[in-house]
């Protein structure tokens, strides 16, 4: 059992990590929490019982428009659970319709979203409060994205404190082994995807964003992804840029309507309440990154503390 130590101007508190004490505590916990997952819109939780095998508790959709497979489990995991998710995978690839229904009886769905039906991805969301390294070897054999996510939690009166640790398996710079089937993001893909002149603009603004990154010494990684390329330390995004469709694209902090509104007196496009995004249209040659600086700033020292 680990102790986390929590100093305060008044002392320093010792708090016990507290388990949960079922799955569905656990799973509700999550479905209510959505910070954790942030780039994921989570649909209704699957009922329980009856014949519902081969069908996974949580279903949701990414920023990206893949279908997620969510897969919790309140025990340690090991590779053992693969074969159970790879069913899953399955059922949401040949059940688009099911996964459909659940997307159209939604409340509050985000506009921006944009799902094709006929041709998406399956992602898969692992969560447990302690997954097995050796899981990752496993994940690398197969023809998915697969997030191994662990979370954890201390409580403290009426404050639950959550721990949350993606696992990540680290390169071997010695391994010369082909890339397996998935996409990969970069230039000729935003190229064929979206207006090419656009995708040379969105390019640029990303390399001066990175820029501003290395001039700030910040610590933060450039992740690209299908619709978006993020700017993230550790698990969540500080900020980034997204398309909005094939030629526009805009910056996104990860703030507050309230946060941004105070830092900035640059107009709002508009504020996205379901990501706890606010947008700013970028148009190219006319929008200087450095204006933006101060909303950077603000982005990161909120998601980092410095």
């Amino acid at each position: 059992m680990a102790n986390l130590f929590w100093k305060t101007k008044d002392g320093t508190k010792s708090l016990l990590s507290t388990s949960f004490k079922s799955e569905d505590e656990f799973e509700r916990l999550i479905f209510n929490t959505p910070e954790i997952l942030e780039d994921i819109f989570l649909l209704k939780r699957q009922i329980r019982g009856g014949n519902k095998q081969g069908i996974p508790d949580i279903v949701g959709l990414d920023n990206d428009g893949n279908i997620c497979i969510v897969e919790m489990k309140n025990v340690t995991v090991d590779a053992s659970i693969i074969p159970q998710v790879l069913e899953y995978a399955f059922w949401a690839e040949t059940n688009p319709d099911s996964i459909k229904s659940l997307w159209l009886e939604a409340e509050e769905k985000p506009d921006d979203l944009t799902i094709s039906w006929d041709n998406f991805e399956v992602r898969i969301v692992i969560i447990a409060p302690k997954v097995l390294h050796s899981t990752l070897d496993i994940v690398e054999k197969i023809n998915y994205k697969v997030d191994l996510i662990e979370v954890n939690r201390w409580i403290e009166g009426d404050n639950q404190f959550l721990f949350v640790k993606k696992l990540e398996k680290e390169e071997k710079k010695y391994r010369n082994k082909p890339v397996r089937g998935l996409d990969i993001y970069n230039e000729d893909f935003y190229k064929k995807e979206y207006n090419k002149n656009s995708a040379k603009h969105f390019l640029k603004y990303v390399k001066e964003v990175e820029q501003i990154i290395r001039e700030k010494n910040w610590n933060l990684e450039t992740k690209y992804n299908k619709h978006y390329c993020g700017f993230k330390a550790g698990f969540f995004n500080a900020f980034g840029i997204k398309w909005i469709g094939s030629r526009t694209f805009a910056f996104f902090f990860k703030l507050s309507k309230k946060e941004a509104e105070t830092v900035t007196n640059i107009k709002m496009t508009r504020y996205e309440s379901l990501w706890k995004e606010a947008i700013f249209y970028i148009e190219p040659g006319k929008t200087k990154v450095k204006d933006y600086l101060p909303l950077f700033e603000e982005a990161y020292k909120k998601l980092t503390g410095n």
